[in-house]
């Protein structure tokens, strides 16, 4: 097919998502024909550092050897089978590993095939838990405004993002929200390195003012991601567990965006010394290659669903593709990758270099603040500096930035007025130097 034939047709036929699709009218889809590397390289020859990892799901580079290997040997044995009352190698390894590399006594794993899904799972299983414990009250969820748990209708119900909610609302559930931690503009004048997160006051207050309705608080730890790539600190966590613990309230944590090494370590709670309990994991699981989620709990969770079949305790959620063997197989030669090439020790270099270019950013009079935490870093840009004040958002700053940096080569994704990097852990130095060097260079160029 050739490239003008695919364009043709993505036109006619394709809705891509979280698009304008009349923006295509002036800058089409770029079609990709290939990948290796950092690397996606289009039809045409030309290639772009994927600074986003994709959206947030490739680990270690794309067109990866090891992981190519685990899919076709995986693939030549089973790809897919029913997992109601069957199982598999690759699913019992994986759930094995992840519950002993995860914090606490998480014991437990279910298996789900995308983020938004995860967060159904953990929002039915905490409800129904409390149905099942002589808590009837406890049916409604909290979590913090500007949050983003996933699109479907009970994840999006949790989520504090207006852009993806606000048309939806006749359809949500009745959930509580409190305002969360914003460290670039905290209204205490604290800093989120040094501070105690007095910001969390406003959760503790409704937490503890409605604990007997409340069955969980959901919150993606320590980096609000579709928010601007907020960063706050470990201590809020920590607050948030004990809360919990002294509400009887479930924490679950999306973990979906930070798992798997984004935060420097492999899971972002481990930062607070905390657990949750339950842990929703997706996105980079299998390292970008297949659609995979799991949760995680424990098993006094477990053992509240564990009866006879005419009790009708059981958890009765599903999905066709639930622990898709492809897809276990991936997940697990990703935990062989952390291990065996030691992803988490050779990162310091590279956040160190992240934090290098910190003033030039700050330098620009059009950036506000450069934060970073682990391998995740954000550029936010505002109209004015002293009063931090944002541009409109119908100039679309950061989609003008998008726009000049596909011209010079990588592919940034910017949310809002803030660009954010999340290369895959395993890019080369030089690599990530050029992403911000381009960065830097786009932002300028966006002036006009």
């Amino acid at each position: 097919m050739t490239k003008q034939e695919l364009l043709r047709l993505d036109r006619r036929h394709v809705w891509h998502p979280c698009t304008q699709e009349k923006d295509h009218e002036l800058l089409s889809p770029i079609p990709i024909k290939r990948a290796e590397g950092m690397h996606l390289i289009d039809m045409d020859g030309r290639r772009y550092i994927d600074g986003v990892s994709s959206w947030w799901v490739n680990l270690f580079g794309h067109n990866h050897p090891r992981l190519n290997h685990a899919l076709q040997q995986q693939a030549g044995l089973v790809a897919h089978h029913i997992f109601a009352g069957f199982t598999h190698e690759p699913a019992v390894e994986l759930a094995s590993r992840l519950c002993a590399r995860a914090p606490g006594d998480l014991s437990r794993v279910f298996f789900a095939d995308n983020g938004s899904a995860a967060v159904e799972v953990a929002l039915k299983m905490s409800f129904q838990y409390w149905q099942q414990s002589g808590h009837s009250k406890k049916v409604r969820f909290v979590s913090i405004r500007e949050a983003y748990h996933g699109e479907t209708v009970g994840a999006l119900s949790v989520g504090g993002c207006d852009l993806y909610r606000d048309i939806y609302r006749p359809i949500l559930l009745d959930t509580f929200q409190a305002q969360g931690p914003d460290c670039y503009r905290c209204p205490y004048g604290n800093h989120r390195d040094t501070c105690h997160a007095e910001c969390f006051e406003h959760l503790e207050r409704l937490v503890t003012e409605h604990q007997d309705e409340i069955a969980a608080v959901i919150i993606e730890p320590l980096i609000q991601a579709a928010a601007g790539m907020r960063i706050y600190p470990p201590e809020y966590l920590r607050k948030l567990r004990k809360l919990c613990d002294a509400c009887q309230v479930h924490y679950i944590a999306d973990e979906i965006a930070v798992g798997f090494g984004r935060t420097g370590r492999m899971f972002a709670n481990e930062h607070a010394d905390v657990s949750p309990d339950f842990m929703c994991l997706s996105k980079g699981i299998t390292g970008g290659y297949m659609p995979l989620s799991v949760v995680l709990t424990s098993d006094d969770i477990y053992q509240a669903f564990y009866d006879d079949y005419t009790t009708l305790k059981a958890f009765l959620h599903s999905h066709s593709y639930t622990g898709n063997a492809l897809a276990c197989a991936l997940a697990v030669e990703v935990l062989n990758i952390f291990d065996e090439e030691d992803i988490l020790g050779q990162l310091q270099p590279k956040m160190t270099l992240l934090d290098a270019y910190a003033e030039k950013f700050e330098d620009l009079p059009e950036v506000g603040e450069f934060r970073r935490c682990g391998m995740v870093a954000a550029v936010e840009m505002v109209m004015e500096k002293q009063q931090k004040t944002p541009f409109p958002w119908q100039q679309r700053r950061g989609y003008r930035v998008y726009q000049h940096a596909l011209k010079a080569g990588a592919l940034l994704r910017p949310l809002g007025n803030v660009v954010y990097f999340m290369p895959p852990l395993t890019i080369e130095h030089s690599t990530l130097e050029e992403l911000l060097d381009i960065a830097y260079r786009s932002i300028i160029a966006s002036r006009g």
